[in-house]
């Protein structure tokens, strides 16, 4: 059973997620359609960017998209610079690291994080979300690019899967421009705002060649979508290659209860009574339904098919209402040969890895550990490491 601490953060998590839901359902102001939406709420915690290296990593945020509030923080570790074939490490005026022109830049894979927080609440630049990311960026040698999604009800389904396959193709819009860059045609490429479209710490040290999608719990899904969708993209995101994907506490659900959304719908953290007001928030009226492809990944029909999909970790605990549907896509992966292990921790609780008042504990490093260990599989190096 999980213990006293873990017990008592979960009653009180209930009660301000439970009040927050009934606020969204109870206001009519927030039920009204905003294209531009929301990333974050006034409620949340927020942590501040850094350019320069803290703790072993670099941040900074950016704003990709003119016509919603779409956002990304970038997480760059240091082992990106520090090592002795690298370039010297160079320091901008701003106070933040800058690549230096025309050196060798090691490159590392990309990884697209999408919190969690039932679609509802959470941000890619929360407190919670930042110790994660960071520690994810250390342990698995990899960029981060943590993804602000447009938050529900302002923004309905499928706004926030859009944002998550709209932020692949930018990164894919990157690389060539990386490239063109290296070809001196760099400066003459201009975005809606007026300024440079390259991003230079991936223009620099970004390999999307090697690209993996992590999401937890409602993140999750939008991963899964994303993995979709860019298998069904195809040649079309070159060079962007999705090589693996981490669905860490995914936020299934379906029609006909699983063993354990009947045996823990009043479990901790996220319960069945949560998750029903998070997906009414989420779905359009119209097409309110637990069976919806964004929910249950288990219906028939749903393209591609599952041996198409990538190499696919999942992550579950034993107190989560909503276990057994992810270990049934698992399993489901398995069976048509897609490497899909499980991780399951005994005495977990809904996402116990990522949540800020849980970070610091033991099972929360293991588990972060496991996953990096299972995903260097899928990014480690090929080819050259270091490119002008």
């Amino acid at each position: 059973m999980p213990n006293l601490i873990v017990k008592l953060y979960s009653v009180i998590f209930k009660y301000q997620q439970k009040h927050l839901l009934q606020s969204l359902i109870e206001t009519p102001e927030s039920t009204k359609p905003n294209p531009f939406g929301i990333t974050s709420r006034p409620s949340e915690s927020i942590a501040a960017s850094n350019p320069s290296f803290s703790d072993g990593v670099a941040t900074k945020d950016i704003h990709v998209d003119p016509f919603s509030s779409l956002s990304l923080r970038i997480f760059l570790p240091d082992t990106a610079v520090t090592s002795s074939l690298s370039s010297t490490y160079q320091i901008t005026n701003y106070g933040g690291y800058s690549p230096a022109e025309g050196k060798s830049h090691r490159k590392l894979p990309v990884m697209l994080q999408f919190h969690g927080g039932g679609f509802v609440s959470g941000s890619n630049e929360s407190a919670g979300n930042d110790a994660f990311c960071r520690r994810i960026a250390k342990l698995c040698d990899v960029i981060v690019v943590a993804v602000g999604y447009r938050l529900a009800p302002e923004t309905k389904y499928p706004g926030a899967f859009e944002d998550g396959f709209k932020v692949l193709n930018w990164l894919a819009k990157q690389a060539n421009l990386a490239v063109c860059g290296r070809l001196g045609a760099q400066s003459h490429i201009f975005d809606s705002f007026g300024a440079s479209m390259v991003e230079p710490w991936l223009a620099a040290h970004g390999d999307t060649s090697r690209c993996v999608l992590l999401g937890v719990s409602s993140g999750a899904n939008i991963a899964d979508y994303v993995a979709r969708e860019a298998v069904e993209a195809g040649k079309r995101l070159d060079p962007v290659k999705v090589v693996a994907q981490i669905l860490m506490f995914p936020f299934f659900i379906g029609s006909t209860p699983t063993h354990s959304e009947i045996k823990l719908a009043s479990s901790y953290f996220y319960d069945k009574t949560m998750c029903m007001l998070a997906w009414k928030l989420f779905l359009p009226k119209e097409e309110f339904n637990l069976d919806h492809p964004a929910a249950n990944p288990l219906i028939a029909g749903r393209q591609p098919p599952l041996k198409c999909m990538p190499p696919t970790l999942t992550v579950v605990a034993e107190h989560d209402f909503m276990r057994d549907r992810a270990i049934a896509y698992s399993e489901e992966l398995r069976k048509v040969n897609v490497d899909a292990p499980l991780l399951d921790y005994k005495d977990g609780v809904h996402e116990f890895a990522t949540l800020d008042v849980l970070l610091q504990t033991p099972q929360a490093r293991v588990c972060a550990e496991d996953v990096s260990i299972w995903v260097k599989k899928y990014i480690s190096l090929r080819g050259h490491e270091f490119s002008y």
